[in-house]
């Protein structure tokens, strides 16, 4: 039960539930188009900040870059869904 206890594999594992979610639960018609699309791109901008943090080894980097790397993140996402739900 070591594995359990370093904080790579915990992240490992809520990436595999996120991506689960993404694609079995907001997949189905048990949700309108754009609920599960915005859940869609919430989800994905959690797993780019877990893998950008853990895997890429950048909570460990200067404040200033972790910032830029997290308003990157924030940006991106609200562009995507704003075009989206501007030109439903």
């Amino acid at each position: 039960m070591t594995l359990l206890r370093n904080p790579v594999s915990i992240v490992w594992i809520v990436l595999m539930v996120g991506t689960c979610i993404s694609t079995w639960v907001l997949s189905t018609e048990a949700f309108v188009p754009v609920v599960a699309t915005v859940g869609v791109f919430v989800i994905a901008a959690v797993k780019i900040h877990f893998v950008m943090s853990y895997f890429m080894e950048l909570r460990d980097a200067p404040v200033r870059v972790r910032l830029v790397f997290e308003a990157w993140i924030v940006v991106a996402v609200a562009m995507i869904l704003g075009i989206y739900l501007a030109t439903r």
